[in-house]
């Protein structure tokens, strides 16, 4: 009797353990600890995703990180991944699946020095121009498909200049342009001493040349599996919750932000300006449809990217298998 008890126990103990052991999600970052994911940081610190009973590890990006290479090797459940990196990588073997879109706006740019001699695009020809890889530059190679400039082979119409995380191209002279965010390195340009009247700026938003950003990915065969759709949208929906706030209360989500930044570069300031420019880029905030993708814009992207001249980023329409709403309607109790 005494030992049925005691197993008794010890079984009772382990199903409450398995029980309310949470659901581990491992989510690849684009970039460093930066107000441009103040939802996932936020998300984390207020508990959200513990609410959620997930345990969700957070991996940073960099200039030399490919969340799509990440995804493909398993390293994450979960990419925030712009769509043209996506799609590439999903015509090339990766099934990379949009479950959300967070940012319905472009912040891309191509900021020049007047000074290079750069005033419209077509000027753009023969010069060197500042470009993320790790696939960053799939908005800029289309943009160039669509203006008849190569970017390869022996003679290059535009020499690509690999860039890092500062805007030293542009300040050192090693590039007339540079690829900036609105949020970001635009205003480092500005904040180095160079006077925006000194300064050519090409929105890929203004040129109808704009493709989708930051979104939420995941792989193909795994939502085949429901249980792993409703731990997606757990995360979903605690993410959106994280964003929600972070655009409530920016100043506690900028404090967030720089607890993260392990290089101790970043600035209250600098972060302040980010998130705010950010806002903008994500225009259903706090509205029933946030994060939910839109398929006309998600059409608009894949126009974009096969009307990419000679070369475009993809050939092929990868159509509706490249995204789903299922995560997103789970997510909203749909």
């Amino acid at each position: 009797m005494r030992i049925t008890t005691v197993l008794s126990a010890a079984l009772l103990a382990m199903g409450t353990f398995a029980a309310s052991a949470a659901d581990k999600v491992t989510v690849q970052m684009k970039w460093v600890p930066q107000a441009q994911f103040a939802g996932y940081y936020v998300a984390q610190a207020k508990g959200f995703y513990k609410d959620a009973d997930l345990d969700v590890v957070i991996k940073p990006g960099g200039p030399d990180i490919a969340p799509a290479q990440v995804l493909a090797a398993r390293g994450a459940d979960v990419a925030v991944d712009w769509m043209p990196s996506a799609l590439a990588a999903r015509e090339a073997g990766v099934p990379m699946v949009n479950i959300a879109q967070i940012f319905n706006r472009s912040g891309l740019m191509m900021t020049c020095q007047k000074a290079s001699g750069v005033a419209t695009p077509t000027d753009l020809k023969g010069k060197t121009l500042g470009v993320w890889f790790g696939g960053n530059k799939y908005s800029f190679l289309s943009w160039m498909g669509s203006l008849g400039f190569k970017t390869g082979g022996a003679n290059p119409d535009v020499k690509m200049l690999k860039q890092g995380f500062n805007v030293d191209p542009l300040l050192q002279n090693q590039a007339a342009c540079m690829s900036t965010m609105i949020y970001n390195e635009y205003r480092q340009v500005i904040d180095a001493g160079i006077k925006a009247a000194d300064l050519v700026t090409f929105s890929y938003q203004d040129l109808g040349v704009a493709t989708l950003e930051d979104g939420l990915y995941a792989r193909a065969p795994d939502l085949k599996d429901s249980a792993y759709i409703a731990k997606l949208a757990k995360f979903v929906k605690a993410s959106l919750k994280g964003w929600e706030y972070a655009l409530k209360n920016q100043d506690e989500a900028v404090k967030i932000i720089l607890a993260g930044d392990l290089s101790g570069a970043a600035t209250v300031a600098g972060q302040k300006r980010q998130l705010e420019n950010i806002a903008k880029l994500i225009t259903s905030a706090g509205t029933p449809t946030m994060g939910e993708l839109d398929p006309a814009a998600y059409q608009r992207t894949v126009k974009v990217l096969l009307a990419g001249g000679s070369d475009p980023v993809i050939k092929k329409d990868p159509g509706s298998a490249a995204w789903t709403h299922a995560v997103w309607d789970k997510a909203m109790g749909k």
